[in-house]
């Protein structure tokens, strides 16, 4: 667990781009979360689908499986998850489940994101629990990183 404080919501989101910059070692798409509690990073992931074969293995999931690990608990009360990419379905009912309290992401995933771009489950009253989200922080970063890693695969497999 870091004990530094990070004050902004951009200095987090430069901390899980490092995250998700190491998915490309084994060739995963480049995501990264944090789970955040009390400004302190209780975890760190990034995408691990294709090392583990697994389809559930996205930054998000593996982060708030180790912050629950790290706080003995499965609610997360108080949590802030910071994520490069907007969270798919899967991602963002997971957070619904753990009760999160906050969600900030870099890069829209206008194919896929449940947290403002196709659906918001994050704010959605029928749903038993809401989070707070705050989208398009370092967007562009964000999103360059996603691009190039694309642009590098189709150059590869060209």
């Amino acid at each position: 667990m870091e004990t530094t404080d990070y004050p902004t919501d951009e200095a987090l989101i430069g901390i899980a781009i490092e995250e998700a910059r190491k998915a490309v070692n084994h060739g995963d798409v480049p995501v990264g979360a944090l789970v955040v509690v009390e400004r302190r990073i209780i975890a760190r992931r990034h995408n691990e689908r294709e090392a583990t074969n697994d389809p559930t293995a996205h930054a998000e999931l593996l982060a708030v499986q180790d912050a629950a690990r790290a706080l003995d608990s499965w609610r997360l009360d108080g949590a802030t998850v910071v994520c490069t990419l907007e969270p798919c379905p899967m991602c963002a009912g997971a957070l619904q489940q753990a009760r999160v309290a906050r969600v900030v992401y870099g890069a829209a995933d206008l194919k896929a994101g449940a947290c403002g771009s196709l659906y918001n489950l994050g704010a959605d009253p029928r749903l038993n629990h809401e989070f707070e989200i705050r989208h398009g922080v370092r967007a562009e970063e964000c999103a360059t990183l996603l691009s190039d890693f694309f642009a590098d695969l189709r150059a590869t497999n060209d």
